[in-house]
């Protein structure tokens, strides 16, 4: 199975007092545990480092650089990147023109568009018919 994690599960096991935090970390424990691959790009990445260093009065975490650099950092030694790739360029080109995606909405589609591509050397552990978000 093929599992891409949201963004909002990467800030929430940041936030030991947030009501999702424990749900948060033992999806994802459970997905690892289970040999399950869990994914994140850099859609997800500029996301979480744009709400943990954003301040607390502007809906932020208010993280310092070096404090979102350290959370950014354990993200990594769990989860496996994505790259970005041409293919993933004209894939997300492609579902835009397609279904019409508008406004915000287009980040999405760039997430959707890291999972439908292959990657190189492809990983046995994905499947490319379905995205399954944490």
């Amino acid at each position: 199975m093929s599992i891409l994690a949201d963004t909002n599960i990467l800030l929430r096991r940041t936030q030991p007092s947030h009501p999702s935090h424990t749900l948060a970390v033992e999806s994802v424990a459970k997905l690892i545990a289970a040999a399950e691959p869990v994914y994140f790009t850099l859609q997800n990445a500029s996301e979480f480092w744009n709400v943990a260093t954003r301040p607390v009065s502007n809906n932020g975490l208010g993280f310092s650089g070096a404090l979102a650099l350290a959370e950014l950092e354990k993200i990594e030694r769990f989860l496996t990147v994505l790259p970005d790739s041409p293919a993933v360029y004209a894939e997300w080109k492609r579902l835009v023109v397609r279904h019409g995606v508008l406004g915000s909405k287009v980040h999405d589609a760039k997430l959707v568009a890291a999972m439908k591509c292959p990657r190189h050397p492809p990983d046995p552990h994905v499947q490319h018919r379905g995205l399954h978000p944490v």
